[in-house]
């Protein structure tokens, strides 16, 4: 993984990280140790799943770049299908609190959607490889004076 994959996935998890902590702070405060837990799942559930899919989605970008596109999209149609599957199988948990579990999935994978579009607005991506010079020395364009 290279330099500028790690810290997009950075910019993205921590961020994520930090409201998973606020929400396990609120939800133990009106749920008590049960809603703590559950948001706290919440949360990782968000890192895990999302920051596999990017560097799922990284992978691919360099690999082939031509499936990046269709990639993504399918990538996002997996993510939700098997969150409405973890939603489905502890549904009925005494685990933890499920409001608190889906409240904070939900807050948590908004955070990280708005990092990620920040991430990306100001990574420096070249979209062009520039060419280099044979003896890697710059050459000189337009007159010489």
């Amino acid at each position: 993984m290279q330099s500028n994959d790690v810290r997009m996935l950075l910019s993205c998890a921590v961020p994520t990280a930090a409201a998973g902590v606020v929400a396990a702070g609120v939800s133990g405060a009106l749920a008590g140790g049960e809603g703590a837990i559950g948001a706290a799942f919440g949360a990782v559930v968000v890192i895990l799943f999302m920051g596999s899919g990017l560097g799922v989605l990284q992978w691919v970008a360099k690999s082939f770049p031509q499936l990046f596109q269709a990639m993504g999209l399918l990538l996002y149609l997996a993510q939700i299908l098997l969150l409405a599957v973890v939603l489905a199988v502890f549904q009925d948990t005494t685990l933890f609190d499920t409001t608190a579990f889906g409240l904070s999935l939900l807050a948590a994978t908004l955070v990280w959607i708005a990092a990620q579009a920040r991430a990306h607005l100001k990574a420096k991506i070249l979209y062009v490889e520039p060419e280099s010079s044979p003896e890697g020395k710059p050459t000189v364009q337009g007159p010489k004076s």
